[in-house]
């Protein structure tokens, strides 16, 4: 991916959703020709001049440094999520040329195989492009049947804009859809040479024009709690909160559990659907023919 072009289409997409007066700015009695700041206006919140904020918009961030960056974020308002995406894609490209190395293969640890064979609630282990490395049996009945999928298919991104089940299955699938891809430019920042992450972008672009509009947005979350709607072809409906934890030894993987309120319909439902599950003939993998290579 072009680290150029990501850069300056992040900050023109965090440019144009500021106004001057959310900004602290005086009203400009000039017309706009394009919505949010301009060029001039960021470079002057910002503390720097036109020219050196426009050569980083450009995508010309050799030796710029911690504090312009800094500062940039807090003249854009960023976020914390967006102002660390910032950081990755201004990283100087000699810099990431002497430290790039090939993405070693994803594991699920054992341990990690355990710990989900022991959890009542559904939860799936999510690695690198929102691959599904692993899940247990309530997980994979509770959004698809990931390991019966060849493994390129494995990938909840893949899922969510191109298999019509999706759409049926996530009451708010825009907004689901919106939050792959948010996760999706979220990794991109942090390996833009990633070759199979070129390979999914360019597939979703090519099949969706739902997610070639979403991409176009720049938009970056970091998600660590929500709930999702979910109508499941077994048991209808489900509100189910969910939690995203971190993997420890793979920054790249995380772990997804979702629980319901309790004595909730939702809970009757999941366990309904949990008694489904344990008397269907799905049989766990064995975790040597799970993981996903790179």
């Amino acid at each position: 991916m072009d680290r150029s072009t990501e850069i300056r289409e992040f900050l023109r997409t965090r440019r144009a959703r500021i106004t001057p007066e959310q900004a602290g700015l005086a009203p400009d009695p000039r017309a706009r020709r394009v919505p949010g700041l301009r060029r001039e206006e960021v470079a002057q919140l910002a503390g720097v001049s036109v020219d050196y904020y426009i050569r980083l918009e450009r995508g010309r961030t050799q030796g710029v440094s911690e504090a312009v960056l800094e500062a940039v974020a807090r003249a854009l308002q960023l976020d914390d999520t967006e102002r660390a995406h910032l950081f990755d894609l201004a990283q100087p490209t000699t810099t990431r040329t002497r430290t790039r190395r090939p993405l070693s293969p994803q594991k699920v640890r054992p341990a990690l195989y355990r710990a989900l064979d022991c959890l009542s609630a559904p939860a799936i282990v999510l690695g690198r492009r929102m691959d599904v490395l692993a899940a247990n049996q309530l997980g994979y009945a509770l959004i698809t049947d990931f390991q019966a999928r060849p493994h390129r298919e494995r990938n909840s991104a893949r899922f969510v804009f191109l298999d019509d089940a999706a759409r049926t299955l996530y009451a708010d699938w825009e907004r689901v859809a919106g939050d792959c891809v948010a996760t999706l430019r979220l990794y991109a920042g942090r390996h833009p040479d990633d070759p199979q992450l070129t390979e999914l972008i360019g597939e979703l672009s090519l099949h969706s024009d739902t997610f070639r509009r979403m991409w176009a947005d720049h938009d970056v979350h970091a998600h660590t709690t929500g709930t999702k709607r979910l109508h499941h072809p077994i048991v209808g409906d489900l509100t189910l909160d969910y939690v995203v934890l971190a993997v420890e030894g793979d920054p790249d993987q995380t772990l997804v559990i979702y629980t319901p309120e309790p004595a909730s319909p939702s809970a009757e439902a999941l366990g309904i659907l949990a008694s489904w599950t344990s008397t269907s003939s799905t049989e766990p993998r064995a975790p040597e023919e799970t993981h996903r290579a790179g």
